[in-house]
């Protein structure tokens, strides 16, 4: 068993609650853990025995601009789930920050982490 991390990917994207948030976007910030076996990989040294990281990133620039969500958890959940359909991992976890959320006060990001396995 092993994991793959794809840490830090940045979006633009038009998600929250507030209408500025739907009209005018931001930026959202993605971590992704993918836990799955990787023996093969690592004894073959071959991307065909692995996940293609550059696949799965553009999975999650799709997720984030191919639909508006009002909730950091439905954005989340549906990468989760997207992911875990089109990959051959046995676990998920997406966590989802926003940076810039519209919260009166002194915060660097808010965050939300969805967990999903087979």
């Amino acid at each position: 068993m092993g994991i793959i991390r794809l840490n830090k990917m940045l979006f633009y994207g038009y998600h929250g609650v507030d209408e500025s948030e739907q009209s005018r976007g931001g930026m959202f910030e993605v971590d992704l853990e993918l836990k799955m076996s990787i023996d093969n990989a690592t004894d073959s040294d071959s991307l065909s025995d692995t996940i293609d990281y550059a696949e799965v990133y553009q999975t999650v620039h799709d997720c984030l601009t191919e639909k508006k969500y009002y909730l950091l958890e439905a954005l989340a959940g549906h990468i989760a789930e997207t992911v875990l359909n089109d990959y051959p991992a046995d676990k998920v976890v997406v966590k989802v920050r926003k940076p810039h959320a519209p919260v009166k006060g002194v915060l660097g990001s808010v965050e939300v982490e969805v967990e999903k396995s087979r």
